[in-house]
């Protein structure tokens, strides 16, 4: 069998056309190293009608089926894929990363050990979260107590921001933690024709106020408390997207027209498109993310790369970053203070714009910039373990 050598095998549950945050964090990553050392591969599942062959670098896609209740999610199966296991025999990596502790990162670490080279193992989610919504009481805890076993058995763990790292101890886990910030592919200069133009192609009147979420379309991340706000507004003018897909997608459509909000809601439904998704970060005055599950929010350096600015909750992990007032604004959860809220920002539009602005100079970091950093770590990983580097020009 000939051997398929690479620098990096990069192993998560998710990938494009799954547009998810984790999905989006791989994706760069092997844009990025792609172009800077070459030799990257991504192992994920396969999506159905998913083109693979359109990047740059290699995408392995084994196996899977649909996961109950997560729609568009698949599970992978790679034992029962014989070309993934042919795969994995013929294939090296001089360092794997996995961005998911499930059946993929599994994978991972079974290869990193059988090829010899280290595993680093990025936690972005608040697993938990996902497992209390399925699973009885007890069960859960055995969950996470394989996660924390999981994180454990890596060579190095990171956190996409520092005030993860509670949640990781939280679990349980005790070990060495790194936090390793996330990028964003929108960081370029636009102009203010552009923010015009984009309005233009979405149909938004010129000083219409305009709100937005994207994400998963799941009561995790708190949506239930943006609708039940904008209800308590009804005398305030707005125009509120959501943009994504998820199990909660009807029942959230369904509040809405509940609450009598149809007229100023729309919901767009998942976008694949970054140059369309662009566009409404750049049509909005305000990113709405009150999300209590996710550990950063990677939409929200999205958007304050747009100068637009976000509406956290204040006890949620991901609003860390926010400084009040300053480059974001934090509210409590609770409908009536955020629609407290929400009333004064849409009142004040230059001061929206103002931490806005703000929010686009403290927030966002390029991921070429970030893949930088990604590398440098890896190579000092690879040399303390007397292991041949990436960034050099070693050979297997």
């Amino acid at each position: 069998m000939k051997k398929i050598e690479f620098n990096v095998g990069l192993f998560n549950e998710s990938f494009p056309p799954l547009m998810d945050g984790v999905a989006v964090c791989v994706q760069n990553y092997a844009y990025w190293m792609q172009k800077k050392v070459g030799g990257v591969e991504v192992v994920t599942p396969r999506v159905t009608g998913a083109d693979y062959s359109q990047y740059d670098y290699s995408v392995h896609a084994f196996l899977s089926v649909p996961v109950p209740g997560r729609r568009p999610y698949v599970a992978g199966i790679p034992e029962m894929s014989p070309y993934f296991l042919e795969h994995g025999l013929t294939t090296r990596y001089k360092i794997i990363h996995a961005h998911s502790p499930f059946l993929c990162g599994k994978t991972a670490m079974r290869m990193a050990r059988r090829l010899g080279v280290p595993l680093v193992a990025t936690f972005h989610s608040k697993y938990r979260d996902d497992f209390s919504r399925v699973l009885p009481k007890l069960a859960v805890g055995i969950a996470v107590d394989t996660i924390v076993d999981y994180y454990e058995q890596a060579d190095m763990v990171w956190v996409p921001q520092a005030s993860t790292v509670e949640v990781l101890r939280e679990y349980g886990y005790k070990g060495h933690v790194e936090v390793m910030g996330n990028g964003s592919d929108l960081v370029a200069d636009y102009p203010e024709k552009f923010f015009v133009e984009a309005r233009q192609r979405l149909g938004i009147a010129p000083g219409e106020f305009v709100m937005l979420f994207v994400g998963q379309h799941i009561w995790e991340k708190n949506p239930r408390l943006i609708i039940e706000s904008l209800a308590r507004i009804p005398d305030v003018p707005f125009r509120m997207y959501f943009v994504g897909m998820g199990y909660a997608a009807e029942e959230m459509k369904q509040l809405v027209s509940e609450r009598g909000l149809d007229e100023k809601v729309r919901f767009v439904g998942q976008i694949t498109d970054r140059a369309r998704l662009t566009d409404y970060y750049a049509a909005s005055d305000l990113f709405l993310f009150p999300s209590l599950y996710d550990t950063a929010g990677l939409v929200v350096q999205e958007a304050a790369a747009l100068g637009t600015p976000s509406v956290m909750a204040r006890e949620a992990t991901a609003a860390s970053v926010i400084h009040d007032g300053q480059d974001g604004f934090l509210v409590d959860n609770d409908p009536d203070k955020m629609a407290e809220l929400l009333r004064t920002l849409v009142h004040d539009p230059v001061r929206v714009r103002r931490v806005g602005v703000q929010a686009g100079k403290s927030l966002v970091r390029s991921w070429e910039d970030c893949v930088d950093e990604v590398l440098d770590r890896y190579d000092a990983l690879l040399r303390s373990r007397g292991l041949p580097l990436i960034k050099s020009a070693d050979n297997f």
